[in-house]
């Protein structure tokens, strides 16, 4: 699947409607090479997140392209998995303080197509 770093309006839109879809997942799984839940799926980072800060910079139409990866408010946390309050006040996940994502074109286990979209601001998490 060949993806452009430019989306137009419509595709944003529908982004922006997918972002209020809330979804929770578990722990993400930090063995290997790459960050991915336990279903298989790429993790994400983003550049504009200031670590250690507690907060996303991605929110409104980014929601749609890169979902935050929620917490279950039951879920144990231990270092160097952490949570980082969002806007709407939902939990996500932070790896060594850098909230995690997924990527909205990435359908089954070890695609990664969100790395370096963007100019480059988001990158595969990496433990």
């Amino acid at each position: 699947m060949l993806l452009t770093r430019r989306f137009s309006a419509s595709v944003l839109a529908a982004c922006a409607a997918a972002a209020t879809v809330s979804v929770s997942l578990a722990q993400p799984v930090t063995g290997g090479s790459l960050l991915t839940t336990p279903q298989g799926r790429t993790l994400y980072v983003f550049d504009n997140d200031v670590a250690g800060s507690g907060r996303s910079a991605c929110n409104g139409v980014c929601n749609g392209l890169h979902p935050p990866y929620l917490i279950e408010a039951t879920a144990a946390v231990a270092e160097p998995l952490g949570v980082v309050l969002r806007e709407d006040g939902t939990r996500q996940w932070s790896y060594k303080g850098r909230p995690l994502y997924l990527f909205y074109a990435d359908e089954k286990t070890g695609d990664a197509f969100g790395d370096g979209v963007n100019r480059g601001t988001w990158h595969v998490a990496r433990p």
